[in-house]
């Protein structure tokens, strides 16, 4: 038996076999889970997330094209999803943006301003977007969880305005989670360290912050994408039943340590 038999649910975030997502998909899947999918806009992009869940043992799935910035997408994909599943368990959202030419040390105080409200728009506002459309398909309750980064709460240079807009993120699952909880829908998110993912190789400095973080945390390793997938196991199932507002760090321990 898994820890997610016979429950469903949507997986935004897939991109390629390095993505957090598809490492989240994988142990969601192990566990007994059946996921469906959305891609970037583009038959390149559905073709890219078609091959990386092929990888992972679904040769068939349920795949749709989103852009998270559009209303008019975002009722799609849900409308879809009532149709064909009619109601789901758990919406795991892995999915981030901001212009990679901000993205740089010394840089924030440069960001212009339809950069940074794209940034919080993809990477904050569709939290809230989504969740709302997730929740009416979750009658019996279900879980949300989300992918933040301590440079929501710490400066780390480079990650700048993704920084903000991460911190924007945690905000608006803990006000999710207040006003889902009488609905039995739990939102959470998890605090990933570095990995190497396409998105995170944008950051400036990022090889640093491997080699930074692999001598100061208590594990004295980096995480992989099998770490964060575990927890977002826990946080979608009845194991965390009574788990909601919550910030789940997965980073070998590097938040705990001052210097």
């Amino acid at each position: 038996m898994g820890l997610l038999d016979g429950k469903k649910g949507l997986v935004v975030g897939i991109a390629n076999e390095r993505s957090i997502a598809w490492s989240i998909a994988k142990e969601l899947i192990e566990q007994g889970a059946t996921c469906a999918f959305t891609h970037l806009p583009g038959e390149k992009m559905q073709r890219r997330a078609a091959k990386a869940i092929e990888a992972i043992g679904v040769s068939d799935p349920w795949l749709e094209p989103l852009d998270a910035g559009s209303d008019e997408d975002l009722d799609t994909v849900f409308a879809k999803l009532k149709a064909d599943f009619d109601a789901i368990d758990f919406l795991v959202h892995s999915i981030a943006f901001a212009d990679r030419e901000y993205l740089k040390i010394g840089n924030f105080t440069q960001t212009p301003r339809a950069v940074f409200t794209q940034a919080l728009d993809i990477s904050a506002y569709t939290l809230v977007a989504m969740s709302r459309r997730a929740a009416e398909l979750m009658p019996g309750g279900g879980s949300v969880i989300a992918l933040t980064y301590y440079g929501a709460e710490k400066v780390v240079p480079g990650y700048n305005v993704m920084g903000v807009a991460k911190a924007a993120l945690e905000a608006c699952s803990r006000y999710l989670a207040f006003e889902l909880g009488e609905k039995g829908v739990r939102v959470n998110t998890i605090s990933a360290g570095p990995v190497k993912t396409l998105s995170a190789m944008a950051v400036g400095g990022i090889d640093d912050m491997f080699d930074h973080v692999e001598r100061k945390a208590p594990l004295r390793r980096n995480i992989e994408g099998p770490d964060v997938g575990r927890t977002a196991v826990y946080l979608l199932s009845d194991l965390a039943s009574g788990v909601t507002g919550e910030n789940i760090f997965v980073d070998s321990g590097y938040n705990t340590v001052g210097l």
